[in-house]
């Protein structure tokens, strides 16, 4: 089985003969590991699936009894890639509760000690821990000489189911204080530098990304909220939408609960636009979404152009033929993240 420790996952083998249980790992900073099943219950094989946000999907076999694996695949990227041009780091942010925040930080390796653009990507529900799998299209920032941060915010399973509780119902605000200590962090040790940073996230970690450029918009350069959850307390208000009465379980209802209710209405991001000065930001919808409604991101974006104190760029994009999940395909799905990339890099003014 695969068990998670401090976001890494290891694999444990138990045998039937008593012995010590085993644990694979890698020398790695952080990477993920992945069982292939199978229907052979004696076999004395364990095939696995390995793989780091700098290294590609490779397949193992592990032999319990001698206690060898061997590489029976790797992934070959077509272009050329070389690991060891990339710097992979485990770091740890101070909430504000004291609870330690982990991030996963990808830089170039030849990236200095100067502070360097940088992309934060959250999303802190539902209990979905962040994989720290090889995700290609990160490369493309990080070789025009970005810092690629995965933020492991309460809300998620990164550290266990504990760590899923403390980010739900009357404890989400911790996902927002999280994720505000992972940026500060990356500010105090010269890793970024405030006003250079992008954040991402989508679906629910809409809200995370539309909090965060409320609350903490000094820190910021660039949001990118993808079929953003931001409308919270009027959907969760809503008994009618069909997704409502289930999604009490991880926000609350705010309809019978008056503390679920001033707890949501101080978080939701759209009840909280500000007369301030706003990042640069992307906001992606889809009409044929059925979890998002698509006039959430589009009532957040009218609110933010009528108050927002600023000229800087705010832009929503509706797609009127995807769903929830964005576009379909592999060349469709590219092109939606060039798109994303592209705001981001024009945002910074880097080519």
């Amino acid at each position: 089985y695969v068990e998670r420790e401090e976001c890494v996952s290891r694999l444990i083998v138990v045998r039937d003969d008593g012995d010590e249980p085993q644990r694979i790992t890698f020398e790695h900073e952080a990477y993920e590991l992945e069982i292939i099943p199978t229907s052979d219950y004696t076999a004395d094989t364990v095939r696995f699936v390995f793989m780091s946000p700098v290294t590609p999907r490779e397949v193992y076999d592990y032999n319990t009894a001698t206690r060898q694996r061997e590489l029976r695949k790797a992934q070959v990227i077509p272009s050329g890639h070389d690991p060891s041009a990339y710097r992979v780091e485990r770091l740890s942010a101070t909430a504000p509760d004291g609870e330690h925040i982990p991030m996963t930080v990808i830089r170039p390796a030849s990236a200095g000690d100067e502070p360097l653009p940088t992309l934060v990507y959250g999303y802190g529900a539902y209990g979905f821990a962040l994989p720290l799998s090889f995700v290609p299209s990160r490369l493309s920032l990080i070789d025009r000489g970005f810092a690629y941060v995965l933020a492991h915010v309460r809300g998620g399973k990164d550290k266990g189911f504990a760590w899923y509780r403390d980010g739900k119902l009357e404890k989400k605000a911790n996902t927002i204080t999280d994720f505000i200590a992972v940026l500060e962090h990356l500010c105090a040790h010269n890793i970024s530098r405030p006003g250079q940073i992008a954040i991402q996230g989508g679906s629910a970690g809409g809200i995370l990304v539309g909090a965060v450029a409320n609350r903490r918009p000094d820190l910021l350069r660039t949001v990118i909220a993808e079929v953003p959850f931001v409308d919270v307390l009027n959907t969760m208000c809503d008994a009618d939408l069909p997704l409502t009465p289930p999604e009490w379980l991880e926000w609350g209802n705010p309809i019978k609960d008056a503390d679920a209710y001033r707890t949501i209405a101080a978080y939701s991001p759209y009840d909280n636009v500000k007369s301030q000065a706003y990042p640069d930001m992307l906001v992606m919808a889809s009409a044929s979404d059925p979890r998002v409604t698509y006039w959430e991101p589009a009532k957040w974006v009218a609110r933010l152009r009528a108050t927002r104190t600023d000229d800087g760029e705010l832009l929503l994009k509706t797609d009127l033929d995807t769903g929830h999940g964005g576009a379909s395909g592999r060349y469709q799905s590219l092109r939606e993240m060039a798109f994303k990339y592209a705001f981001v890099l024009r945002s910074f003014a880097v080519k």
